[in-house]
């Protein structure tokens, strides 16, 4: 990697660091706080797509193995956010912030897992921000750790399952598909933040109702 601005760039820190490198951003993507940042969606739908038999494998890994290696650390990963919100409890909300840290994302995560509920940690794996904050405030308001687990190794099955297998496929149907890798990142990255952003339009017409 060139620049700090390659840690966006999920084909780069495929070939940089191979699976590995996949592994470790998803356990902190999926529970770590300031990990929110990291690609999670591209990143799973990119390593599907290189991990095709092509010109353009770089993953030499078959899908299921990394379909279940992708799995484990997701689920490592949201234990990880469990366990750190269960520790700070509602000290979280009253978190200094930082260039790591927004309150914003902790609310949009709030109303979130308020609406839903458990189903946050299933649902929520396909949406950023609520996907690494999630698992976090299960552990502040003590979800049961039964209930947790459950939650917890389905979304982790079926999250890489639906997105590693689309890359892999569409690496099928168009062999050239790396070529436009840049435009199917962006395509990515508007579909998945249009909850995100309801949710935060949500949280703002909570406090400020209009009259």
């Amino acid at each position: 990697m060139n620049s700090f601005w390659d840690l966006f760039k999920p084909q780069e820190l495929i070939e940089y660091g191979g699976l590995a490198l996949i592994l470790i951003i998803i356990v902190l993507e999926n529970g770590v706080f300031f990990g929110f940042f990291l690609p999670g969606d591209s990143l799973l739908f990119t390593a599907g797509l290189l991990a095709f038999p092509s010109e353009n494998m770089i993953l030499h890994i078959e899908l299921e193995r990394l379909i279940f290696a992708i799995s484990v650390a997701a689920f490592i990963g949201y234990y990880i956010g469990y366990w750190f919100g269960n520790k700070t409890g509602n000290a979280l909300y009253n978190r200094k912030e930082s260039i790591f840290f927004k309150r914003k994302y902790v609310e949009t995560a709030d109303v979130f897992y308020k609406k839903y509920g458990g189903m946050a940690l299933i649902i929520g794996r396909f949406l950023p921000i609520v996907r690494t904050f999630a698992p976090i405030l299960a552990g502040v308001v003590k979800v049961n750790k039964l209930v947790f687990f459950f939650y917890n190794i389905i979304g982790a099955i079926l999250w890489p399952a639906i997105i590693v297998t689309a890359g892999f496929y569409v690496g099928k149907a168009f062999p050239n598909a790396l070529d436009y890798l840049n435009y199917i990142i962006i395509a990515f990255i508007i579909i998945t933040a249009i909850p995100v952003i309801n949710g935060m339009r949500s949280k703002k017409n909570k406090i400020n109702p209009s009259v």
